[in-house]
């Protein structure tokens, strides 16, 4: 353990390459895939593709800006520091509480999830005591170490990876070979057939990239990791380079099977698409595997949103911004007590909704609501690294002549990501089906913004 700057101390370097790679494969791989899919598959129908590509460029222009800063900066909470550095100390202060906000509701959601996923194998477990388990085991692995946090997370992704690929492979089989379909290939005819490719138009396909943004949140955990991981420079090149082509192929793989292979209006009577393209072809223990990915899957979006969050947890409580305790770290060079906070609010948004749905079975829409508010504060990181890397560049000019990784077409490339995710921002306002959990997660983040005013008036007033 070191100080750096008078700041927060830093944290050991324990984490190998591959397990920061995984750990972005893992954030960003979870239910919205394997469960959401048929959601934004709705709104656009096969144009879908488009979208998840669309949004990988999004995504691609975000994550090379961070990695251009990572590479002079490898500090733990990273996107957080840039913000604060070299956009505003709000900027950085809203980055971090939006991450904390975040994944205390994902991981409240992804318990609340695996719970039920439990019930498909044992139908008579009390959901609360499966709860109480799950929690209390991220809760041993995230504070034995950072490199006990990184095994669980390697092997969470490593399943989801496999279970995708395996997927896909088998749905080319069908799609081209026939297999599954008595000898005969389904083609590519449902790509344009049943209304067209663009069946939602366009605001049909703007609307779907508001829950593809929210299924690709996680990648940028590869920032807040790179505070853990040797060598961080040689390892966010490698990382950033192939985590977000990797997940374009798995996205993009495993949507493209899922629309070629079924008519995409009839996908809601289908159920999963993963279990149902894996019964095609004679896996009759389908809906048994896919159950266990999506609750590996579950896990690991909980893991995942334990470790982000603690991280930014205890920078904060290191600037004052929370209470001091969550600024203490363990024996093992880990943020015990903000591990044991973030995980005591997931406790506490789990035993709320188990509360709920005891007295009242209608509540499940409020929970989607609830849930679906996390986006938009998730999004805040990217709004803040694009802003950042712009005065980065203009204050590392000198630097930036021998950079081996900067972002390419600046400036352009940046301001199109920029105004693009504005864009679809809107079109949660617009669309009525996330108008209200847009409209929670605005709020969250204007409560947060009040009380940074409040708590820094005096030093506002002097500037």
């Amino acid at each position: 353990m070191s100080q750096k700057n008078g700041g927060a101390p830093e944290l050991n370097r324990t984490m190998s390459a591959g397990q920061m790679e995984m750990i972005s494969l893992g954030g960003a791989i979870g239910v919205g895939l394997f469960m959401g899919s048929t959601s934004t598959i709705k709104w656009t129908g096969p144009s879908v593709l488009l979208a998840y590509m669309f949004v990988g460029l999004i995504l691609y222009i975000v994550m090379r800006a961070l990695g251009e800063m990572i590479y002079v900066n490898p500090g733990t909470g990273s996107f957080a520091d840039y913000a604060t550095e070299y956009v505003h100390p709000l900027a950085g202060y809203l980055a971090k509480w939006a991450n904390v906000f975040e994944y205390i509701v994902v991981g409240m959601s992804e318990v609340v999830a695996a719970t039920e996923y439990l019930k498909y194998w044992w139908p008579k477990l009390h959901p609360f005591s499966v709860g109480l388990i799950i929690i209390a085991f991220l809760v041993l692995a995230n504070l034995a170490s950072a490199k006990a946090y990184g095994s669980l997370e390697f092997w969470f992704a490593m399943i989801k990876v496999v279970t995708i690929i395996f997927m896909i492979v088998l749905g080319l089989l069908v799609i081209f070979l026939g297999v599954g379909n008595g000898g005969h290939p389904v083609g590519l005819s449902n790509l344009w057939k049943n209304g067209g490719f663009f069946t939602g138009g366009w605001t049909g396909f703007f609307f779907s990239m508001s829950i593809i943004v929210g299924s690709y949140q996680g990648i940028e955990l590869l920032g807040i990791s790179a505070g853990e991981v040797a060598n961080p420079q040689q390892a966010v090149v490698k990382s950033v380079k192939s985590v977000l082509f990797r997940i374009l192929i798995f996205y993009v793989g495993a949507i493209f099977v899922i629309v070629t292979i079924y008519p995409w209006n009839h996908l809601s009577s289908v159920g999963s698409p993963f279990v149902s393209t894996f019964a095609k072809v004679g896996i009759t223990a389908a809906a048994s595997i896919i159950n266990f990915v999506v609750l590996t899957a579950a896990l690991s979006g909980a893991n995942s949103g334990i470790y982000s969050s603690s991280r930014m947890l205890f920078k904060l409580a290191h600037e004052g911004d929370a209470p001091k305790i969550f600024g203490r770290l363990s024996k093992r060079i880990v943020p015990d007590a903000a591990i044991l906070g973030i995980s005591g609010g997931i406790l506490l948004g789990f035993i709320l909704d188990m509360l709920v749905s005891a007295s009242n079975k209608s509540t499940a829409d409020l929970f989607v609501v609830v849930f679906s508010s996390s986006v938009l504060p998730g999004m805040i990181p990217w709004f803040v690294i694009l802003l950042a890397e712009l005065r980065f560049r203009r204050n590392n000019q000198e630097m930036m002549a021998d950079h081996p990784f900067k972002l390419p077409l600046y400036p352009f490339s940046n301001y199109f990501a920029f105004v693009m995710l504005i864009v679809i921002v809107g079109f949660m306002f617009v669309n009525p089906d996330t108008r209200v959990s847009v409209t929670v997660g605005a709020a969250v983040l204007i409560i947060a913004t009040l009380f940074y005013l409040v708590r820094h008036r005096d030093q506002l007033a002097k500037k």
